[in-house]
């Protein structure tokens, strides 16, 4: 049975603090993106997943692109990205996604993808052409790859991170305990060992954990350390924020001095690189995760 979001009436929801305030997007830098991004017919995270640096990273032209359409087969609480019955995927996406990237000039760039269980190999396929074709088109280049879960289909995985992208990321989300009303159809223990599968083949690997769904400080202590002995390098903080009223509720909004504590903790724990802060999201300076 799958547990409803938390969502509180209006007059308990806790108000935004002022420092999650963020700019409006704006500059002829974004809207160079934007026409980039519209013209070949792509899909963001930055615009899907309705994220507050968006006028920031396309201001610096640079962005995240999502792969494999813009519908996805998992029906996560906390995410704004379409759910249902994906559409057939297109062949031409990883040649459209490559001459973006060129045409950009990016020197890093970051390639995610909806969830695809419906299929066999759960898009490991586009994955993998998507990354060789941006190096062959852009050799210079720096790419990491946020992936899905692939349910224990390791062949799948494999293929996905065999094409040459520097970083492997695949999101943890949130503790152990909050996975069954935050992540209905993941498993704590699978995404671990996925980690610490692309660790083995020899990738630099990396996470990100969103705070605020209800979590305690001990829950997310133990949480770092449990990616610190599966082979995680590089996690990322930051604070959950409710795309819409019928996703799951925020519980609370994490103090910027208890980001700055995280930090600290999962240096701690062995983990080689903590970016956290109330805006941090995966792909946020993830230019810097290279070489960490």
């Amino acid at each position: 049975m799958i547990e409803l979001p938390v969502v509180a009436p209006a007059e308990q929801r806790v108000k935004r603090p002022d420092w999650l305030r963020v700019k409006l997007p704006i500059g002829e830098n974004f809207k160079k993106v934007r026409e980039i991004v519209d013209k070949n017919k792509l899909h963001t995270i930055c615009q899907s997943g309705n994220c507050p640096n968006m006028g920031e990273c396309w201001g610096e032209g640079t962005a995240t692109f999502m792969i494999l359409g813009n519908v996805c087969t998992r029906s996560c609480t906390f995410c704004a990205v379409a759910t249902g019955r994906p559409n057939e995927y297109d062949k031409d996406e990883p040649l459209r996604v490559a001459e973006a990237i060129s045409t950009m000039g990016v020197k890093h760039a970051v390639i995610t993808s909806v969830n695809r269980d419906e299929l066999k190999d759960r898009g490991a396929e586009i994955w993998y052409q998507t990354v060789v074709l941006t190096k062959q088109f852009s050799p210079g280049t720096t790419i990491e790859t946020l992936i899905p879960d692939t349910k224990n289909n390791w062949e799948a995985l494999y293929r996905m991170i065999s094409a040459g992208q520097e970083v492997v990321s695949h999101n943890m989300e949130t503790v152990e305990r909050l996975y069954r009303p935050v992540r209905p159809q993941a498993k704590y223990e699978r995404s671990l060992e996925q980690i610490r599968r692309t660790k083995e083949y020899g990738k630099r690997t990396k996470t990100g954990i969103m705070l605020g769904l209800g979590e305690t400080k001990d829950e997310v202590i133990k949480a770092m350390h449990d990616l610190a002995q599966n082979g995680c390098d590089i996690l990322t903080l930051g604070q959950y924020l409710q795309p819409t009223k019928m996703h799951h509720e925020v519980i609370e909004f994490i103090h910027p001095d208890m980001f700055a504590m995280y930090k600290e903790e999962g240096m701690k724990a062995g983990l080689k690189y903590v970016e956290s802060g109330p805006l941090v999201r995966s792909s946020y300076h993830s230019e810097r995760h290279v070489n960490v």
